[in-house]
């Protein structure tokens, strides 16, 4: 699965459990380290933890791809899913204001708001 496919599927993961404010960012021309960040937000902790559950169970069983690193789930304020080309960050709204991913990351054109197909 290529980066902006994982990135896509990850989205579509997240939006299927009712995460809020998903936002696909290109990052590759900025580091080395990844391709894509995928953020989402979740109102309680309980949510948080769900959201990451969601996404990796529906990559294990729909593309047989488990994270190579997770951080942070288990308290469900700010969680990490680490796919190699893809990082799927999930904050409780508190978290995200603070960090404000987006901003550190955004070039002006590498920004996309994801919504499902109608």
């Amino acid at each position: 699965m290529e980066g902006r496919e994982l990135a896509l599927a990850c989205a579509k993961a997240l939006s299927e459990k009712k995460a809020q404010d998903i936002v696909i960012l290109d990052v590759h021309e900025q580091t080395v380290v990844c391709s894509y960040f995928v953020i989402a937000s979740g109102r309680s902790t309980t949510q948080v933890r769900a959201l990451g559950d969601a996404v990796e169970e529906k990559l294990e069983k729909d593309a047989g791809l488990l994270p190579v690193r997770k951080e942070g789930m288990r308290e469900g304020r700010w969680g990490v899913l680490d796919y190699g080309d893809v990082v799927v960050h999930v904050f409780n709204e508190e978290s995200r204001l603070y960090y404000y991913l987006e901003r550190l990351w955004d070039s002006g054109r590498n920004v996309e708001h994801y919504q499902d197909e109608p």
